[in-house]
């Protein structure tokens, strides 16, 4: 369900001055070709330059009733409700995950008793058990779900008695204003946040570069000398698509890969996924001249135990990322999905980030994933230089069956 694992304890008087802030596109919920849009701010969280955030906000707002979400999108705004650059704050990842909490639980991120939802997998536990979760890229990515199809939630035959279901966001954004260096700082670089040692006070290993073990909550990054610069108050801005869900919806389930999966299997036991999420590519040999020639190539292969059709997909990668390919077990490709770059300076367009990806929407019944299939995962990055705590994700939609 998490990136790794946190310190979610926050003090009871910084929840005293969250604010939560819900609007609508146009009217609340009014229907766009029986579509409904609600557009929400998370709490406000606060940077300054070189500073980090990585929240958790249990019980934000979302939609409620037995409904088919048809996308998700978000991205970082200031306190005018103006999109922020990346070159400003660097939206690490959001990730979106439902849970149950008994009813008589009071709210104020209040986590008792709470049971969480996972996607269909493929990783170990909670891991990577998110609904939704992007990055960098998510200003310029395509989330709509076509007609028929939508994921369902808030089915009351679903929730168990005395329980409700509801949302927590988890948000990691960097400010890099100011930094020494920009990209190292977006890369979690140990030695530019001067941090040696995990959460729970465990000696990082000397190869351990940097990660999300370097970059965690209210750390810094390493400034310029003398840059000062205020504080800022930011939001998340994340828009919510949906429909009433009836007998026509067709439901789709998730399935994040990851192409650290480390897959261990025993006779007579059930696969066990290891998910470490992020990994390091190290700079090619120096006998390259040429950029062009310096690729890092990852792959895992990975067993489907429930195939179905795939309606949608799309990769998640960080700066240097080439490209993202999922293939079928006869080797033709499922879906392939490219990261685009900016080549400006505005909020979307930012030279040198990973600024969208690119999507598939296989018309559906072309593309079947089956029972048993082992797929595999493939992701390249550009290796001239050396890139720490990157990923390789892959988000995939499956109808297991179509509609009549």
């Amino acid at each position: 369900m998490r990136f790794v694992t946190q310190n979610w304890v926050v003090s009871w008087a910084l929840l005293l001055l969250l604010s939560w802030t819900t609007y609508s596109s146009t009217a609340m919920g009014k229907p766009e070709n029986n579509i409904k849009t609600s557009v929400f701010l998370s709490p406000k969280f606060e940077l300054g330059p070189g500073t980090v955030a990585n929240k958790f906000y249990y019980d934000v707002d979302f939609p409620r009733g037995h409904i088919a979400l048809k996308s998700f999108n978000a991205e970082v705004v200031d306190e005018a409700g103006k999109s922020v650059s990346l070159q400003e704050t660097y939206l690490h990842h959001w990730i979106v995950i439902k849970y149950h909490q008994p009813k008589n639980v009071s709210h104020n991120n209040n986590q008792t008793g709470i049971v969480d939802l996972r996607n269909g997998g493929l990783c170990q536990e909670n891991v990577l058990g998110q609904y939704f979760g992007l990055g960098s890229e998510t200003r310029g990515t395509a989330t709509d779900i076509p007609d028929p199809f939508g994921i369902e939630i808030g089915n009351p035959s679903e929730i168990p008695y005395g329980y409700e279901e509801k949302w927590f966001i988890n948000v990691h954004a960097i400010d890099t204003r100011g930094v020494e260096d920009r990209v190292g700082c977006f890369e979690c670089r140990c030695d530019l946040y001067n941090i040696t040692k995990d959460e729970d006070g465990n000696p990082l290993s000397p190869s351990y570069k940097g990660g999300l073990d370097c970059c965690p909550d209210n750390s810094h990054c390493r400034l310029e000398k003398g840059f000062k610069g205020p504080k800022r108050s930011l939001y998340m801005r994340y828009t919510v698509k949906w429909i009433n869900w009836d007998n026509h919806v067709v439901p789709l389930k998730i399935y994040i890969l990851d192409v650290t999966d480390v897959l261990k299997v025993s006779k007579g036991m059930s696969p066990e996924h290891t998910c470490k999420i992020e990994y390091q590519v190290e700079s090619c040999s120096k006998g390259y001249n040429s950029s062009s020639a310096c690729i890092d190539v990852r792959k895992t292969s990975l067993p489907m135990q429930t195939g179905g059709y795939v309606i949608y997909g799309v990769g998640h990668v960080h700066a240097g990322a080439t490209a993202s390919t999922l293939f079928a077990q006869d080797g033709g490709v499922i879906c392939s999905s490219i990261p685009k770059y900016g080549n400006g300076n505005e909020a979307g367009n930012e030279k040198g980030y990973v600024v969208g990806m690119s999507t598939c929407y296989p018309k559906p019944g072309t593309i079947k994933i089956k029972d048993g299939e082992t797929i595999t995962l493939e992701i390249k990055y550009n290796n001239s230089q050396m890139h720490s705590g990157v990923m390789g994700l892959f988000y995939i939609l499956v109808a297991e069956q179509l509609p009549h």
